[in-house]
């Protein structure tokens, strides 16, 4: 379930006071072109929202407020850093698909590096991005951003699997994917104990492997492909 499509999904801090914050005041009132009293609808970003009507800066309550459970089954995508934008379009798509964490990682043959500070303003521009798609894809979860990690930290985690060519079909046993950067694994990385999975006969770029992993993984969590055998 999603949120209903009464009027534009847009997240508060607080349901019980509800204060738009100042950019998405101004999205609202000059891109939509709200006017005082059109329906809209407010979340969280923990699960609940609820309808309102647009008021200035403090939209008023229109209904009870909805809680939406998490999946039972979380899923996750970690991706190695890469080049551009690319790091954005990934968290975009993966936000819009449902998937629950994202964690960012460094591969041995990763281009970008996120060190010190650039570490902690890239993460906040990849959450401001998974907080847009989650408005536009009106979704009542916000992601998970985890912090850059190693290789290692990441391949370390329950229920991971490294993407490959060489690799079996994804399984919801192995909810969390992990894709490789534009140069692909390295030795190590190729000899790490970690199931190893396939996402498509051809060689995919970095970012669009990434999109495949939470395809596949929210597909089958939500009963739309089965798993095979």
């Amino acid at each position: 379930m999603v949120p209903s499509d009464g009027g534009p999904f847009v997240f508060v801090a607080d349901l019980a006071a509800p204060v738009l914050a100042d950019e998405d005041y101004h999205h609202l009132a000059k891109a939509r072109r709200l006017r005082s009293g059109d329906p809209l609808v407010l979340g969280d970003g923990v699960g609940r929202w609820v309808a309102a009507r647009f008021a200035n800066q403090q939209p008023e309550l229109a209904g009870d407020v909805v809680f939406q459970p998490r999946p039972t089954l979380a899923i996750a995508v970690g991706f190695a850093l890469v080049k551009g934008s690319k790091p954005e379009l990934a968290v975009q798509k993966l936000t819009e698909l449902g998937v629950d964490q994202i964690r960012p990682f460094v591969a041995a043959r990763s281009v970008v590096r996120w060190d010190g500070a650039r570490s902690a303003t890239g993460q906040a521009r990849l959450e401001r991005v998974a907080r847009e798609a989650a408005m536009q894809s009106r979704r009542p979860w916000l992601p998970e951003i985890c912090p850059v990690a190693s290789f290692g930290e990441v391949s370390g985690q329950p229920g991971a699997c490294r993407a490959d060519r060489c690799g079996g079909p994804p399984s919801l046993a192995f909810p969390l994917i992990l894709t490789g950067p534009e140069g692909g694994w390295d030795s190590d990385e190729l000899a790490a104990d970690v199931p190893v999975i396939g996402l498509s006969e051809g060689v995919l770029r970095a970012e669009t492997a990434a999109i495949a992993a939470g395809v596949v993984l929210a597909a089958m969590r939500a009963g739309l492909v089965l798993p095979a055998g």
